[in-house]
């Protein structure tokens, strides 16, 4: 919980990540940003993983987007790793840039909410810089209800 007070902060304190605070469920909170429009819902990683790190699901009304995943991993990634989620028996391999990450199409998206929607847990996982594997892990409970507010958030705008 001590890692998502801090990320929650930090994204408030932030103007241009965050603007309206939708709610906040165990370790999820979802947000809306007027000025971009977007809104999303946003994981902070367990106490065990890396700092840094979080899983978000976006929606952009003005583009027509939503349900976009993307993660970004605690660590500095090898430029010859993949990253791969895994979520309710389920292994998602990513498209990778830098740290970041995210799914090659719409419907990988929508396969990835539903495996997290039926999980309890989540992990990302790669290759760090220094060889190391990157794991980050993250509590699926209250996940749904911060996707759900941050679909809700931008509906109509």
């Amino acid at each position: 919980m001590k890692r998502l007070f801090l990320l929650v902060l930090a994204l408030v304190a932030t103007p241009a990540l965050a603007k309206e605070r939708l709610g906040t469920w165990q370790s999820w909170a979802a947000f809306r940003d007027a000025e971009a429009p977007r809104c999303y819902a946003i994981g902070a990683p367990d106490e065990s993983s890396g700092d840094g790190g979080y899983v978000s699901v976006g929606f952009w009304p003005k583009r027509g987007l939503g349900h976009q995943v993307y993660v970004h991993l605690s660590r500095e990634r090898s430029t010859n790793s993949g990253i791969t989620l895994s979520a309710g028996g389920r292994r998602f391999r990513l498209i990778a840039k830098g740290n970041s990450g995210w799914a090659k199409d719409r419907q990988t998206d929508m396969a990835i909410i539903a495996a997290i929607r039926s999980s309890q847990s989540l992990s990302i996982t790669s290759m760090a810089r220094d060889g190391r594997t990157i794991v980050d892990a993250y509590a699926t409970r209250g996940a749904a209800s911060a996707i759900d507010a941050a679909a809700l958030g931008c509906a109509g705008r």
